[in-house]
């Protein structure tokens, strides 16, 4: 069983499993820091109040005490050098495949606790802190790009080539597989070329191609929430998470036009496609990256083991994304905004597209490059007549397969 999206396990006891590998190794091998790692280091001990926060953060996970445990009784990290020596440890290791405990997101487990408490929620939305993680992000990405992390494609039982992987994310439906192993990496040359796979023609057709009134789902991704009657400010932070759109797309020009409108949200799984589709034909009026926070979540959610998971709603108005505004062929669809939005690890939004270019539905608009995340569909009042049965989110939802309709317009 997994958490939405399936990058962190449910079972708890996978996860304390697995820190406490990942704890025994560090503390054995005292591997020296990377220079990205040491100027984070810099960072915390050279400002007083992230100084502050760093301590109290740990401090204030409960249950830790002198045993070192979190909340679910598992291995907690100690203090901040501790996590800086964790975060070290991963920057050269791809992820695992594993069908029943899936550690996608390493760092986010490193910060899980942490990130709930009072301190750690003022820390993550500190600019300081979120721009040196995005440097630690950025170093972790040469490495998956590199041929290095083609490692973890073997076909071991955690190895991304073992049948039940194979099976698990439909390998033969994509580009560059190689079933004969003819080269390194089964046709892949690094662990991100595998991850931003992309799938062969035909194995992703475009419901209803030529029917402008018709949306498609832009992800490979499962149902979260729809919402009516979005306000231009809430506030988003407490419990029901409303969307707000200022916020949201950062106070652009374009802003009041969707006031009123509707928000349809859905996240990606672990396993699946992580390339972004147009949902409409017309064209891109602009395209932009929204920098901010990587690893905040609501603190009205209180502790979530799997953070920033039930913060879906929340991490739209905080956290890197990137806002793709397109004028529909449909005048009732009119201008949408496309809106793709990093969770933890996974903040790499990588747009194809340019102010002025034409797209049909199902052309590429990008991607995130490490990791599946979340992304809303942003409509104008009066533009959906009804959402199809796939795209209303259910306790048991199924993924939605990207170019597969999800709306039709008035």
């Amino acid at each position: 069983m997994h958490r939405a999206g399936g990058w962190m396990p449910s079972n708890q006891e996978v996860l304390n499993t697995w820190m406490a590998q990942l704890i025994k190794e560090v503390d054995e091998t005292k591997k020296p820091l990377a220079p990205v790692i040491e100027e984070f280091k810099a960072l915390i001990e050279s400002d007083p109040v992230i100084y502050m926060y760093f301590n109290q953060m740990f401090d204030q996970v409960p249950n830790k005490g002198k045993f070192r445990k979190n909340p679910m009784g598992g291995p907690q990290v100690r203090d901040y050098d501790h996590m800086l020596s964790l975060i070290n440890h991963v920057l050269t290791k791809a992820p695992d495949f594993n069908q029943n405990g899936l550690v996608g997101f390493p760092i986010n487990a490193i910060l899980d606790w942490s990130m709930g408490t009072p301190a750690g929620f003022s820390a993550f939305v500190n600019e300081k802190i979120n721009t040196q993680f995005q440097k630690i992000l950025n170093k972790w990405c040469e490495f998956l790009d590199s041929e290095d992390s083609l490692y973890v494609l073997n076909e071991t039982e955690k190895g991304w080539m073992c049948e039940t992987a194979k099976e698990t994310i439909g390998i033969e439906q994509f580009q560059k597989y190689d079933p004969d192993k003819k080269s390194k990496g089964w046709g892949f040359t690094s662990w991100n070329d595998f991850f931003t796979r992309e799938f062969k023609d035909g194995e992703r057709p475009v419901e209803d191609e030529d029917n402008d009134k018709v949306i498609v789902s832009a992800c490979e991704s499962t149902p979260y929430k729809i919402s009516t009657d979005v306000q231009k400010r809430s506030k988003f932070w407490i419990k029901s998470q409303p969307y707000s759109l200022e916020f949201m797309l950062q106070n652009d020009d374009y802003v009041d036009k969707f006031v009123g409108g509707t928000v349809y949200q859905a996240f990606l799984s672990a396993y699946n496609y992580h390339r972004w589709n147009s949902p409409v034909s017309g064209k891109i009026k602009k395209a932009y990256v929204i920098p901010g926070s990587y690893y905040s979540e609501a603190q009205s959610e209180h502790f979530d083991p799997a953070g920033p998971n039930l913060s879906q709603g929340y991490i739209t108005q905080v956290a890197t994304r990137a806002v793709i505004f397109i004028e529909s062929n449909d005048p009732v669809i009119g201008l949408m905004c496309f809106m793709p939005v990093g969770m933890a690890e996974v903040s790499s939004c990588i747009i194809t597209v340019n102010e002025g270019d034409q797209v049909k539905k199902g052309d590429p608009l990008g991607f995130f490059q490490y990791g599946g995340s979340t992304h809303c569909l942003i409509f104008r009042t009066g533009v959906i007549a009804e959402f199809a049965l796939n795209a209303i989110p259910e306790t048991d939802s199924k993924v939605v397969k990207v170019n597969s309709k999800i709306a039709i317009a008035n």
